[in-house]
C-alpha cells in the first residue's frame, strides 16, 4: 500500500500504484491501492518507457450504510453493486466506496466488490485504507508493511476513520441491509435476479431464446445413458456448475462457506447429476491449504469439485467440452442450457457455445444449483433435493451459519499460509524450472509453430510519419446492437470446426482435437484475425436474424465469413468501417479486439458509446473511434449497412473533432450526419497520427 524509496540518500514513502494488462486488476482496489486495467497495447508502450496518459476522470462516492443480513453474501453485494453503478453509467469514472458499511467489509470481500469495476464499466472501485487493511496486511504476513502503512496514511490524512466525507462528483446512497441473494444472467452481469424471482424471471427469459413454440408443459425430456447411468436432460437443465474467478475462489468467506455447504448436503445423501460438469479452479494456492487443514476439500470433492487449476478457467470460457452425447443432444433438441459460476462475466457463448444461459453466484449458491441440476427453481419454497428416506432437503437446511464460517476462517486461515505459499512464488514449480530457454537478443520464430508467430505490425513501417489523410471511403463490415462485448468481437474460447480459423489450422495439419482456444493460440495472428467478430452468438444485422461471424460483402450483396469479406475488400483496396450501438467493447481488456480490428482493415469505429479498454485499445491500434451526436445511431439515421461512407475531416485533428460522414446508398440517395472523434487527449491523436502506439514508440526509440 505504501512504497519506501530513496531520494538524495534520504528516505522517501509514496502510495503504491499499479496499472494492469488485466480488467480485473482492480482486485487491488480492496486493499486501498489506486490500480486498474489497461489495454495490452497501452502496456507494451509503458514497458518501452511510454508514460501512462489519462484524462482526469469525475469522482463517484458510493455511501454505504448498514450491513449485509445473514445469508447475504458478498458476492450478492457485487452483482447488486453492478446493476446499480451500470445504471448510473459510470463509464470512465473513478468509483470510491465509504461510510459506516464499509468498515463491516474486511478487505477480501471489498476486492470481491471492487473487482468487478469492469462489469460496472467504472476505471476502478476504490476502499481507503482503514483498519481493515492493516489487518489484512498483518493477516497476509506483510507486518512492517503495515505498519508503515498506517503511519503513512495517519499522517498524510489517506486513512479512513470512517466519518469524512469527500467532495465527489456525484454520490449514491446503498444500504448493506437491502441486499438480497442474487444471481445475474443470462448473459450480462448486470442483469441481476432476486433468489425469490428467479424461477419466474428464467421463465421469461431463458425461453425466449428457445427456438421450440413447443409449451412448457409439453417440452419433452431427453434421455441418455452416459456412463451406465440414465440421465435427463431439458429446457433449463444445469451441464456446468463451476466454483472459479480470480476473486470469488480468493475470498476465505465464500469458499468455506460453500464447502460447508457441500458437507451439509453430503451427510443429508445429496448428490450432483451425472450431466453437469463441475470445477473448482481457486485463485490461490492458500485456498488449498485451508480447506486441506479444515478437512473441507473432500466434501466438495464429493460433489464433483475437485481442484482444476489456479487460475482462469470457466469464466473466460475454458471449461472445454461437455460430453459429446450431451452436445449432440442439446443441438438435436434445441435445448436451452443453463451454467451457474462464480465468476465475473456470462456474456454469449464466452462459458461454452452451446449453453444460451449463463448464470453467475456465489460459491455456495453455485454449489446449490449444482445439487438442484437446473436453473428454473424457487430455492426459497422448493426442495433442491430428498434425503435418503425420500424427506424434502431445502437450501436452508444445508445453509451454513456465519458464526462456523468465521470460527474455520480464525482458526484455519494464518499467516504461515501466505509465507509459505509467496516467499518463492516468482520461483515457479519443478516444470517450470524444467523448461529450456534459449538465451537470444530477439525472439527466435519458428516458422513451423501454430501457436506464435511474427506479426505484420511493422511490416509497411517507415521511419516518417505519413502526411495524414483527410478523408477516406469506406463500406460497413459489421452493423451491430448494444452491449457488443470483446467477446463478440474477438472471442476467446473454443475455435469452430467449420470457421475460418478452424479452416486455417485444418490446412495447417492441426486436428480438431488439438485446435484448443482462441485464447490460447492468440500468439498466432493468423488464427485471431480469422477470430475477429468471430463469436458464435454475434448479431450482425446485416444477415439478419442469422447470428454467427458472417455478413454480405458488397455491392455484390453475397453473403460470407466476415474474415472473407475483409479479405475480398483488402484485395480490392476498400477500407471498412463497423457501426455499432451503446456499450461497444464491454468486457475482457482483450487488446485482440482491437488488434484484429485493425487487421481485417476497419479504420474507424462509429458508435454510440464505448466502454473505457476497448476505446484505448482502438486508439493504441490506430484505429479510430467515433461516436454518433446524442441521440443519434445508424437505426435512428436510416442506415442500413448497405452504403458507400465518405468520412472527412480528418487531417488536423484535434481531442473531440467533429467528423463529417455522407453515407450514398445504391440509388444515390445520401444520409449526411456528424460523429465525434473519440480521442480524449493529444497524445491519443499522436498515437492515431503515428498509426498507432507502437509506431509511435519505435519512431521515438529511433529517434
Amino acid at each position: 500500500d505504501v512504497m519506501t524509496d530513496q531520494q538524495n540518500h534520504a528516505p522517501i514513502l509514496y502510495p503504491d500504484t499499479l496499472v494492469g494488462t488485466d480488467s480485473h486488476t482492480t482486485m487491488i482496489n480492496g486493499a486501498g491501492v489506486m490500480g486498474w486495467g489497461v489495454g495490452g497495447i497501452e502496456a507494451e508502450a509503458v514497458m518501452l518507457g511510454q508514460p501512462y496518459f489519462m484524462s482526469i476522470p469525475e469522482v463517484v462516492g458510493v455511501h454505504l450504510t448498514g450491513q449485509l443480513r445473514p445469508g447475504v453474501t458478498t458476492t450478492d453485494l457485487a452483482l447488486t453493486v453492478t446493476q446499480i453503478l451500470r445504471e448510473q453509467k459510470v463509464v470512465e469514472k473513478f468509483v470510491e466506496f465509504f461510510g459506516a458499511g464499509s468498515k463491516q467489509l474486511n478487505v477480501m470481500d471489498r476486492a470481491t466488490v471492487a473487482n468487478m469495476s469492469p462489469e460496472y464499466g467504472a476505471t476502478m472501485g476504490f476502499f481507503p485504507v482503514d483498519e481493515q487493511t492493516i489487518q489484512y496486511l498483518e493477516m497476509t504476513n506483510r507486518a512492517e508493511q503495515a505498519q508503515v502503512t498506517e503511519a503513512y496514511t495517519k499522517a498524510t490524512g489517506l486513512f479512513y476513520h470512517g466519518n469524512e466525507i469527500p467532495a465527489y462528483s456525484k454520490m449514491i446512497e446503498l444500504d448493506l441491509s437491502s441486499v438480497a441473494p442474487c444471481l445475474a444472467g443470462p448473459s450480462r452481469p448486470q442483469d441481476r435476479i432476486p433468489l425469490q424471482k428467479l424461477k419466474s424471471t428464467v421463465a421469461s427469459t431463458v425461453a425466449s431464446t428457445v427456438a421450440s413454440t413447443v409449451a412448457p408443459s409439453e417440452e419433452k425430456t431427453v434421455t441418455l445413458r452416459i456412463d451406465d447411468q440414465d440421465i435427463s436432460l431439458r429446457n433449463n437443465s444445469i451441464v456446468i456448475a463451476a466454483i472459479t474467478s480470480c476473486t470469488n475462489t480468493s475470498n476465505p468467506f465464500a469458499l468455506i462457506g460453500a464447502a460447508l455447504l457441500a458437507k451439509n448436503a453430503v451427510a443429508q445423501g445429496l448428490k450432483v447429476p451425472a450431466y453437469i460438469k463441475t470445477s473448482f479452479a481457486p485463485g490461490s494456492t492458500v485456498v488449498a491449504d485451508y480447506l486441506r487443514t479444515a478437512d473441507l476439500l473432500s466434501p466438495l470433492e464429493e460433489l464433483g469439485f475437485h481442484i482444476a487449476a489456479f487460475g482462469c478457467t470457466t469464466c473466460i470460457g475454458n471449461s472445454g467440452p461437455l460430453h459429446p452425447d450431451i452436445e449432440q443432444a442439446i443441438t438435436e433438441n434445441d435445448l436451452s442450457v443453463a451454467s451457474v459460476l462464480s465468476g465475473n462475466r456470462n456474456f454469449e457463448a464466452r462459458i461454452h457455445q452451446k449453453i444460451q444461459g449463463n448464470f453467475l453466484a456465489s460459491p455456495m449458491l453455485v454449489v446449490a444449483f449444482a445439487l438442484c441440476g437446473r436453473i428454473d427453481v424457487d430455492m426459497e419454497n422448493e426442495p433442491i433435493g430428498e434425503d435418503a428416506s425420500g424427506e424434502p432437503i431445502f437450501l436452508r437446511d444445508i445453509w451454513p451459519d456465519a458464526s462456523e464460517i468465521e470460527s474455520l476462517i480464525k482458526q484455519h486461515l494464518r499467516k504461515e499460509l501466505f509465507q509459505r505459499n509467496y516467499g518463492e512464488i516468482f520461483a515457479g514449480d519443478q516444470r517450470w524450472q524444467a523448461m529450456p530457454v534459449a538465451e537470444a537478443t530477439t525472439f527466435p520464430w519458428d516458422d513451423a509453430s501454430s501457436y506464435i508467430k511474427n506479426p505484420p505490425y511493422f511490416e509497411q513501417f517507415q521511419q516518417e510519419i505519413r502526411s495524414g489523410e483527410d478523408t477516406f471511403t469506406a463500406r460497413a463490415l459489421l452493423l451491430l446492437g448494444d452491449s457488443v462485448t470483446t467477446d463478440h468481437i474477438s472471442p476467446a474460447g473454443a475455435i469452430p470446426a467449420t470457421y475460418p480459423a478452424g479452416q486455417y489450422l485444418f490446412a495447417q495439419g492441426v486436428h480438431k482435437e488439438a485446435f484448443n482456444s482462441y485464447g490460447s493460440r492468440r500468439g498466432n495472428h493468423e488464427v485471431m484475425m480469422r477470430g475477429t467478430f468471430g463469436n458464435i452468438r454475434i448479431k450482425n444485422q446485416l444477415v439478419a436474424p442469422k447470428e454467427g461471424s458472417f455478413t454480405r460483402k458488397f455491392p455484390e450483396d453475397r453473403e460470407m465469413s466476415v474474415y472473407d469479406a475483409a479479405m475480398l475488400y483488402q484485395q480490392e483496396g476498400v477500407s471498412l468501417v463497423v457501426l455499432a450501438g451503446k456499450e461497444y467493447g464491454t468486457g475482457s481488456s482483450r487488446d485482440w479486439a482491437a488488434k484484429g480490428t485493425q487487421l481485417l482493415g476497419v479504420k474507424a469505429v462509429i458508435a454510440e458509446s464505448y466502454e473505457r479498454i476497448h476505446r484505448s485499445n482502438l486508439v493504441g491500434m490506430g484505429v479510430l473511434p467515433l461516436v454518433f451526436q446524442q441521440g443519434e445511431g445508424w437505426q435512428q439515421l436510416g442506415l442500413d449497412g448497405s452504403e458507400t461512407f465518405t468520412l472527412t475531416g480528418l487531417a488536423e485533428m484535434v481531442p473531440g473533432k467533429t467528423i463529417q460522414v455522407q453515407a450514398q446508398k445504391a440509388d444515390g440517395s445520401t444520409i449526411a450526419f456528424t460523429a465525434l472523434a473519440k480521442l480524449n487527449t493529444e497524445i491519443e491523436v499522436s498515437y492515431y497520427q503515428h498509426g498507432g502506439i507502437l509506431p509511435y514508440v519505435l519512431r521515438a526509440l529511433m529517434a
